[in-house]
This record gives C-alpha cells, sequence and structure tokens, in this order.
C-alpha cells in the first residue's frame, strides 16, 4: 500500500524547487497554492490537511537548508524565499538519473549537457505526471545532497 502523504510530499518538493528555480536569484513569495493548488478553509477556517502538508514541506525544506525565506504569511506563503546556493548547485549539477530519455546526437553540447542537468530531470518527471518518476527524482535529489558519504550498490563510498 502506498503512503499517499509521502507521494505527496515528493510532488509538493519537485513543485517548490522548479517555482523557485524560475525564479532565482530573485526573492518571491511563495503560495502554497501554487504549489498544492486552492484550498477552501473550512467554516473555523482551518486549511485542509493536504494545504498543511504542503506548508510544512516548505518549512522543512528551509530547515534542511534547500530554501531560505524571510517570514511567513500565515499559513499561505513564505515571503522573499530563494533557493539556497546548496539547492541552486544540485538542480544545475549533471545527474546520473535518465529520466527524460534525452539521447539526441544532433543538439550542440551546451544543449545536451543541459537536458543531463538535475533541473531537466525534475522537470521531466513532474511532466510525465508519474508519482514513480517524480519520486525517484526527488528521492536522488535528497539524497546526493545529504551531508556524509555515499555509497554505490556495491558498498563502496561514491564521495
Amino acid at each position: 500500500m502506498a503512503d499517499l502523504h509521502i507521494e505527496d510530499f515528493y510532488r509538493d518538493v519537485a513543485g517548490i524547487f522548479l517555482h523557485l528555480y524560475r525564479s532565482f536569484p530573485r526573492k518571491v513569495i511563495l503560495y502554497v497554492e501554487d504549489v498544492s493548488g486552492p484550498d477552501e478553509p473550512d467554516e473555523f477556517g482551518l486549511h485542509h490537511p493536504r494545504f498543511d502538508a504542503c506548508f510544512s514541506t516548505m518549512i522543512w525544506l528551509a530547515e534542511q537548508d534547500y530554501l531560505r525565506f524571510d517570514d511567513v504569511i500565515g499559513r499561505e506563503a513564505l515571503d522573499q524565499a530563494v533557493l539556497t546556493q546548496r539547492s541552486f548547485l544540485l538542480l544545475t549539477s549533471r545527474s546520473e538519473l535518465h529520466l527524460n530519455d534525452c539521447e539526441a546526437s544532433d543538439v550542440p553540447p551546451s544543449v545536451e549537457e543541459e537536458l543531463h542537468s538535475n533541473i531537466a530531470q525534475l522537470r521531466a518527471a513532474v511532466h510525465s505526471a508519474s508519482s514513480i518518476r517524480i519520486r525517484q527524482c526527488v528521492t536522488y535529489l535528497l539524497f546526493h545532497s545529504a551531508p556524509g558519504p555515499h555509497y554505490s550498490a556495491q558498498g563502496s563510498p561514491t564521495r
């Protein structure tokens, strides 16, 4: 049985990264509904749990040094949000994933390099609307940006 809240987390992380990458290096107001979709608070003014989960994902990414912000706007947005250097370098670096099937021999080297970047892989995963591809890509990004040594399938360090 799939953990739907984790699938939503992966989708939110992807949406947050893509949104902030599009505006980098400008600081922007990052609205929850721009990532998770519109929400109608209930009669008590409480947001839907899905909306709250997306907001919590934004805060978690900030706590893990993937983004910075100056303040929160209620529980609806982060004010002056921007990717950290860590996230920018992660998204622009070459990916070992090959989710976008971009083997084209007639493109210039600069275009081919861009097609193999982590941000291109993330865009392809989101464009596919495949939960599996989004999970693979986000897991790859979070794993490869984590501090400490990383290990290959054979158990040898990769960093």
